[in-house]
């Protein structure tokens, strides 16, 4: 279990669209939430067979395996400006269009079980980077998007995504937790 704990960022660590996520964050034990919401996202996955994942609780919208390959592709550019930044890479990093990307990534195509793999390990990846960075890395700050934002504040991010998105999986999608799905890292 990761025990990294943060200080929460102040507003003017990342640009306002982000801060929706921010506050989805309940406290400062990043580790201990990075650890939690992989479980909690394969016990959502669990009762899933291929079929039930390509369920979209309306028309137009993200099938379950697309929220699942949006998280995916989501967490890997926001740990990777984490990382950059907290190095202290001046170099502005460009934005993405997540709309454009899950197309793109034909996550309906993949089975389930191979999707959540792959979160699992790059969560595991992450939780690797956020422990292994000396203290002064998260008060470090550059540019993505246009705006500037602090390695500590992407680390919020990250916890806040992934929670805004089991959320909605959990109300719009109707996915419970299967209890006995837990697994270790």
């Amino acid at each position: 279990m990761s025990k990294l704990s943060l200080p929460r960022p102040a507003p003017d660590e990342s640009a306002t669209s982000y801060h929706g996520y921010i506050s989805e964050v309940p406290g400062e034990l990043i580790g201990k939430y990075l650890v939690e919401q992989l479980h909690e996202l394969e016990r959502l996955m669990a009762p899933l067979d291929d079929t039930a994942a390509r369920a979209r609780y309306a028309e137009g919208k993200w099938s379950v395996k697309e929220v699942l390959g949006h998280l995916t592709d989501a967490e890997r550019i926001f740990a990777y400006r984490l990382m950059r930044i907290a190095r202290g890479d001046a170099t502005p990093l460009p934005g993405f269009d997540e709309n454009a990307y899950v197309p793109a990534g034909d996550f309906d195509a993949r089975p389930l079980a191979s999707l959540v793999g792959e979160f699992r390990a790059l969560r595991l990846s992450t939780i690797a980077l956020v422990d292994g960075l000396p203290p002064e890395g998260w008060e470090r700050r550059g540019q993505a998007s246009g705006a500037s934002i602090s390695a500590r504040a992407l680390a919020y991010i990250i916890v806040g995504h992934v929670a805004h998105h089991a959320g909605v999986l959990r109300e719009r999608y109707r996915l419970s937790s299967a209890p006995d799905a837990v697994a270790t890292p």
